[in-house]
C-alpha cells in the first residue's frame, strides 16, 4: 500500500472545473431488451477534474510541490469536497448522532457515511477514512458518549471504544438523581446502560452518565421518583449493549489521488493556468 499525505489540496479551485460520482454499476442488456444491473459495491467513488488560475508562486508550491511529493499518481492526499463534507446533511454541523458506525470488531468501529437506509446491503456509502481532525463526536444508545470513552484515529477513521465495565445491582435508591448499589470500578462522568431490573422496570434499557460513585454504589443522571421499588436483579454496562444504536457525526476529506500527468499553460506574466487536473476518490487509501 502506497504511503498517503495527511494533507489537504488547497480548495481555490476556480470556476469550470467539473466532478462526477461513480457507483459501481455492470448493464447487460439481452437481444429481447431486458437489461439486468448488479452493483459490484456500495461505496461512492468521487473524481475531479479541476482548474487553478493562480500566480506561478502559488502553484508551485501548492499544486506541483505536492504532485512531486506525491510521486504523482503513485501516493493519496486529503481533499475537501465542498459539496459534502459532513455527517450532518452534506455541510451541516455534525452530532452525535448523524450516520450508524459499523462494528469492525469487538468494540472498534468504523466512521460511515450512508446516502439512505444503512441496513439497505445495497445502500450507497463511504468508509470515512480521513474525518476532519477533532470533529468526530460518538453516540450510544441515543445518548451523547463521554469522549473519555473512546478514542479516534483520525488517519484510518476507526474508533475503539473503552472495554466494558460491568457490575450487578443488589439495590436501587429513587430520587431526582438515582443512586445504585453495585460493587464497580467505574468513574465520574462514564455512561451506563441498565437492564434486567425487577420492580423498577421503568429504568431498563435507560443510559445515563455517572454523577459520583463508591466502591459500592454510583449515582446515575436518571430522575427515578415516579418509578416503582426496586425488587431484585440487573446489570450495569459501560460499553454498547445489544439494541443501542451507536452512532457518529464529524467532518470529513475525501482521500484521493492524482489521476493524470499535470499540464498547464503561462496564461499572463507571473500566472500559470492549470488545467485538467484530474483526482480521484481512494476507496482503500
Amino acid at each position: 500500500m502506497a504511503a498517503f499525505l495527511e494533507e489537504r489540496l488547497p480548495t481555490t479551485i476556480d470556476w469550470g472545473g467539473s466532478f462526477s460520482e461513480n457507483h459501481s454499476v455492470q448493464t447487460i442488456t439481452t437481444i429481447g431488451g431486458n437489461e439486468y444491473r448488479s452493483l459490484r459495491h456500495p461505496f461512492v467513488q468521487l473524481s475531479y477534474d479541476i482548474a487553478y488560475k493562480r500566480d506561478i508562486g502559488f502553484v508551485r508550491q501548492k499544486i506541483l510541490d505536492l504532485y512531486t511529493r506525491a510521486n504523482g499518481m503513485f501516493r493519496g492526499f486529503r481533499v475537501k469536497d465542498t459539496k459534502d463534507f459532513s455527517s450532518n446533511n452534506y455541510d451541516k454541523d455534525p452530532t452525535a448522532f448523524d450516520q450508524p458506525m459499523l462494528l469492525v470488531s469487538g468494540t472498534t468501529y468504523q466512521l460511515m457515511r450512508w446516502y439512505g437506509n444503512s441496513a439497505d446491503p445495497m445502500c450507497a456509502r463511504r468508509r470515512i477514512r480521513k474525518p476532519v481532525s477533532g470533529t468526530a463526536l460518538i453516540g450510544v444508545g441515543g445518548t451523547v458518549y463521554p469522549p473519555a470513552m473512546y478514542s479516534v484515529d483520525y488517519t484510518t477513521g476507526l474508533v475503539p471504544l473503552n472495554a466494558n465495565k460491568t457490575g450487578t445491582i443488589t439495590g436501587i435508591t429513587k430520587g431526582s438523581t438515582t443512586v445504585i448499589t453495585v460493587a464497580n470500578s467505574m468513574a465520574i462522568g462514564e455512561s451506563v446502560r441498565i437492564a434486567g431490573c425487577e420492580g423498577m422496570t421503568q429504568i431498563n434499557g435507560l443510559r445515563a452518565l455517572i454523577t459520583a460513585r463508591t466502591a459500592g454504589t454510583i449515582t446515575v443522571a436518571i430522575n427515578s421518583t415516579a418509578f416503582s421499588n426496586y425488587t431484585s436483579g440487573g446489570t450495569v454496562n459501560t460499553a454498547p449493549q445489544s439494541g443501542e444504536a451507536v452512532t457518529a457525526g464529524f467532518l470529513f476529506d475525501i482521500p484521493c489521488r492524482f489521476d493524470t500527468d499535470l499540464s498547464g499553460a503561462f496564461s499572463d506574466w507571473g500566472t500559470i493556468d492549470a488545467t485538467g487536473i484530474q483526482i480521484l476518490e481512494l476507496l482503500n487509501p
